[in-house]
C-alpha cells in the first residue's frame, strides 16, 4: 500500500489486509456484512485516498452495520475480475461469503448512503 491515508485504515483502525484467497474467504464468511476496500494504484488514481477517508465515515454513519478490510495488491486483480467490479477504487460488500454488491469509483455522500442502504438490504442468494 504505502499511501498514508490507506495505511491509516490498517494501523489506526486495525482493519485487516486481505492478501490471499484464504484471507478473503475467512473474512467474508464471518457473520455480518463486510465492506472490502479495493484501493487500486493510488499513484495513478487520486480517488483512492478519498475513499480511504470516506469509508470510515460511512461505517460510522451506518452504525457499524458492516466491518471493513483492505484488499491487498496480491489478490486485487483477481477479486475485481471475479466480482466484475472492475474500476478502482471500489467497495465490494459481502455477507455469508457471498458478494451482495459493489460501488466502483468515488461517489458523493448521498449516493454512498443510498447505494449502501440498498446493498445491505439485499438478501443472500440461496445456494
Amino acid at each position: 500500500m504505502s499511501h498514508p491515508l490507506i495505511d491509516r485504515l490498517t494501523t489506526e483502525f486495525g482493519w485487516p489486509v486481505l492478501d490471499n484467497e484464504n484471507d478473503l474467504t475467512e473474512f467474508t464468511s464471518r457473520p455480518g456484512n463486510h465492506a472490502l476496500f479495493v484501493p487500486g494504484d493510488f499513484n495513478r488514481n487520486l480517488e483512492s485516498a478519498d475513499v480511504a477517508v470516506i469509508l470510515p465515515e460511512l461505517r460510522i454513519a451506518f452504525q457499524g452495520q458492516f466491518d471493513c478490510a483492505v484488499v491487498g495488491d496480491a489478490i486485487e486483480t483477481w477479486l475485481r475480475e471475479d466480482t466484475r467490479v472492475l474500476k478502482t477504487p471500489s467497495l465490494i460488500f459481502y455477507r455469508e461469503g457471498q458478494m451482495i454488491g459493489g460501488i466502483p469509483k468515488v461517489r458523493d455522500w448521498d449516493d454512498y448512503m443510498a447505494r449502501i442502504q440498498q446493498i445491505l438490504a439485499t438478501p443472500v442468494a440461496a445456494e
